[in-house]
């Protein structure tokens, strides 16, 4: 299979495992502070990647999207606050865990579980991929643009509180991407004269305008919130009280099994995401669970569920994005913009251009999780106690200038740190307003496609709009988008109903 002659190049080439070990630390760190995400590492990171070799730099993003995942569970477990949202699922058990000196032993099962969970997911990712590429190819352009229709529609009406704040996160991250010249009749659409424009909006800055600058707005708003110190085990006792033990993990392990599945099927699904997968499986493992009146108490289970499940996201994630160029996620979103950089399309057409390069991914991405899971395992008190030492006065405002320099190399061009700050912006008053910086990136990324597989479907048709109608896999895209909507509308209907019924 390709996938062992791909490890067996990955582990005999030092540079690559290096980039893979940095990205394991990278991300593990970032996650375990509080406020930042894998996606705003990544995008901060992301010009770095332009003068490396396409593996080496796919391998750094993608393996701190794992690591990431990851490390929000440290600040959860000790910090009380979720360094990522999936992890506010693991500080429902995590952080009492903690309080009560077994801060270790909760970091070690949220450890092995993620493992777990990570591999389960990439598995299942090499195992199926291949086939839904293939199916992928018989896909024509009409089909193509109704898949884009309905991934637009779920992306911007499950993520987030608000269908309609949704939807228009994700029609205006479609407006943005039409700035510049027309790709067929090279006109300009929305220059307003200004020659910058003429090249459209490039993705680098804006991304880190929103995942980066945007968040550094958003900690300078909620700064003056105090961070609970961690005490180290110091005692013979504390230490034998945080040894996790097989009987202690054991009754983890079927609620580990079914997360990772769930995770899984939910990383699957573009725009759902980690989130929402490690609810669900908290949910889950709470209603299947012996003792369901410890759940939220410091239950071990209750960590081992939502860290599997978020974990298991990461590779599924990728099966639309490798085989139809649809981003499941913000971190599917930047990559790519690697490929594209590295002069790679993504699509059904990459199994038979780049096939050796996609799954020498895979494989590092197997690497990965074994790296982060042994440097978390043994050491990510280490890294909690570390992130403390750094006073958010000092980093906030690295961070901050760091945004400036990588927007500015990734083209040279002063424009460039001009839509950073503007995106920056937006990135800031979209999460004050409950609006989706996600569904605004992907929609974006996604937008050029969906323009020109429409754009072929027109000049394919005689009918006009009626093609999409006429061919039964693009209706029945169409008809799951408006479906996914009507659900969602139920689903928050039921949610507002039951709030007002428990206020009254």
């Amino acid at each position: 299979m390709e996938i062992f002659a791909a490890l067996a190049s990955v582990l005999i080439d030092p540079i690559i495992l290096m980039w893979v070990l940095a990205a394991a630390v990278v991300g593990m760190v970032v996650g375990a502070i509080p406020g930042l995400t894998a996606s705003a590492a990544i995008a901060m990171l992301l010009p770095v990647t332009f003068y490396m070799q396409p593996l080496a730099a796919l391998a750094f993003l993608y393996v701190i999207g794992k690591s990431g995942r990851y490390g929000g569970s440290i600040a959860a477990i000790l910090f009380n606050t979720p360094g990522t949202a999936a992890s506010a699922a693991t500080q429902i058990d995590g952080y009492p865990l903690s309080r009560r000196g077994m801060s270790t032993k909760a970091m070690k099962v949220a450890t092995l579980s993620s493992i777990i969970g990570d591999y389960v997911g990439e598995i299942l990712l090499i195992a199926g991929v291949g086939i839904i590429a293939a199916i992928a190819l018989k896909l024509g352009p009409p089909e193509l643009f109704a898949v884009y229709f309905a991934a637009f529609v779920v992306i911007g009406s499950v993520i987030g509180k608000s269908i309609t704040r949704g939807l228009a996160s994700a029609a205006l991250g479609v407006l943005i991407k039409m700035v510049g010249l027309d790709p067929i009749s090279f006109e300009e659409r929305f220059t307003f004269g200004s020659f910058d424009l003429t090249n459209g909006i490039s993705l680098v800055p804006l991304m880190i305008g929103i995942f980066v600058l945007g968040e550094v707005f958003s900690q300078l708003e909620a700064r003056g919130k105090p961070i609970a110190p961690v005490d180290a085990p110091d005692s013979e006792d504390t230490r034998a009280m945080n040894r996790l033990t097989w009987a202690e993990y054991k009754p983890c392990v079927p609620h580990v099994i079914r997360s990772s599945f769930i995770g899984s099927f939910i990383g699957m699904l573009p725009g759902l995401g980690s989130a929402i997968a490690a609810f669900v499986a908290y949910g889950e493992g709470k209603r299947r669970a012996r003792n369901p009146q410890e759940w939220g108490k410091g239950a071990l289970e209750g960590i081992a569920a939502p860290e599997a499940a978020n974990n298991a996201v990461s590779g599924p994630s990728m099966a639309p994005l490798l085989t139809l160029g649809i981003p499941g996620s913000t971190i599917g979103a930047i990559l790519v913009g690697v490929f594209l950089i590295h002069g790679i399309q993504v699509g059904p057409t990459l199994f038979l251009t780049q096939k050796e390069l996609v799954y020498q991914l895979f494989a590092c991405g197997l690497v990965g999780i074994a790296a982060y899971g042994l440097i978390g395992y043994f050491g990510a008190s280490f890294v909690g106690r570390f992130i403390l030492k750094i006073p958010t006065d000092v980093l906030y405002p690295v961070i901050f200038l760091t945004s400036f320099i990588a927007a500015y190399s990734a083209r040279g061009n002063l424009f460039d740190v001009i839509v950073m700050v503007v995106a920056g912006f937006g990135g800031w008053l979209m999460k004050r307003y409950d609006f989706n910086p996600a569904a605004f990136v992907i929609s974006f990324v996604l937008a050029g496609g969906a323009e020109e597989t429409f754009r072929q479907s027109l000049l394919l048709s005689d009918h006009g709009v009626l093609i999409f109608v006429t061919r039964p896999v693009a209706l029945a895209f169409l008809i799951l988008g408006v479906v996914a909507v009507a659900a969602r509308a139920r689903t928050l209907g039921k949610q507002a109903k039951q709030a007002s019924l428990n206020d009254a």
